[in-house]
């Protein structure tokens, strides 16, 4: 095999190529490399060894999925949305109806990789959402989330980064046995303190394979992952989508937020949680 370097897209041999992983970090003296997930929000260690390089071909057809995967989200949404607005104008004559205008919950995203948080912030505009984003590191980010909430007051907060679980360590229950689960949940805990309500101030935290049991119980109505496996990288977008765009006087469920994500039931749950959209009359002619 050619030598491994910071930036090359791989794959591991021992899990048949399954997911395709950036290398951002070589330990040579220790025959491994730290790996990220090109689509998924993990990071993992594995032997130099076992990495291969996928084919140009495997690569495009591996990117081409991501892509149509997450253009038929976006798809559902709009459409969703479309008969809304139909079933608005149904209620009100049409004079009323072409003065409302929307407003969505405002979103603040921290995510502990930059190349993640500004995929998300341009698919937040591609939604017509409003959305603030800081990447700061897991670790620091249990610090960081009381000034954030003070400075931006934000209707829905998101928690993310990397996350997953450490190899030699398959006891599901223990902190220790995952990345950077402990300080998502601390995280959580810290913004919980500031508001405690799950309506004013909802929450999606966690990554791929982090401790879900946990951040359910330190505050978040969303998190992953239940089954421990890996969440697409806009599963946190496709689920603050339906929470911004979800009228004020409607609960959302479960069901319904998991039903929006890629990732579906084994890598996302959470609780019933009312939504974040008002209805405004009349829109200004000044805008």
């Amino acid at each position: 095999m050619a030598r491994v370097k910071i930036g090359d897209i791989v794959a591991r041999a021992s899990y048949n190529k399954d997911v395709f992983f950036k290398v951002v970090d070589v330990m040579e003296d220790r025959g491994c490399c730290t790996l990220k997930g090109l689509n998924v929000r993990v990071l993992a260690d594995a032997p130099i060894d076992d990495l291969v390089f996928p084919s140009s071909t495997e690569v495009r057809e591996y990117k081409r999925d991501y892509i149509k995967k997450s253009n038929e989200c976006m798809e559902r949404i709009f459409y969703r949305r479309e008969l809304e607005k139909q079933k608005r104008k149904m209620r009100s004559n049409n004079e009323e109806s072409n003065g409302f205008f929307d407003l969505p919950g405002m979103v603040l995203h921290i995510d502990g990789d930059e190349e993640y948080l500004d995929l998300c912030l341009t698919t937040y505009r591609q939604l017509d959402i409003e959305a603030y984003g800081e990447c700061i590191p897991e670790k620091l980010q249990p610090r960081r989330i009381n000034s954030l909430l003070v400075k931006y007051n934000p209707d829905i907060l998101v928690i993310t980064g990397h996350d997953g679980l450490i190899k030699e360590n398959r006891d599901f229950n223990r902190i220790e046995n995952y990345r950077n689960s402990r300080y998502f949940i601390e995280a959580v805990r810290n913004a919980r303190r500031f508001e405690p309500s799950l309506d004013d101030l909802v929450i999606f935290a966690g990554a791929c394979q982090s401790h879900y049991e946990g951040l359910l119980r330190a505050g978040a109505n969303f998190a992953s992952s239940p089954h421990r496996v890996f969440i697409h990288a806009l599963d946190p977008v496709f689920i603050i989508e339906k929470v911004a765009y979800t009228p004020i006087d409607k609960i959302i469920s479960a069901r319904d937020v998991i039903d929006a994500t890629i990732t579906g039931i084994k890598g996302i749950g959470g609780v019933e949680t009312r939504g974040k959209f008002r209805e405004g009359l009349p829109r200004s002619p000044y805008e």
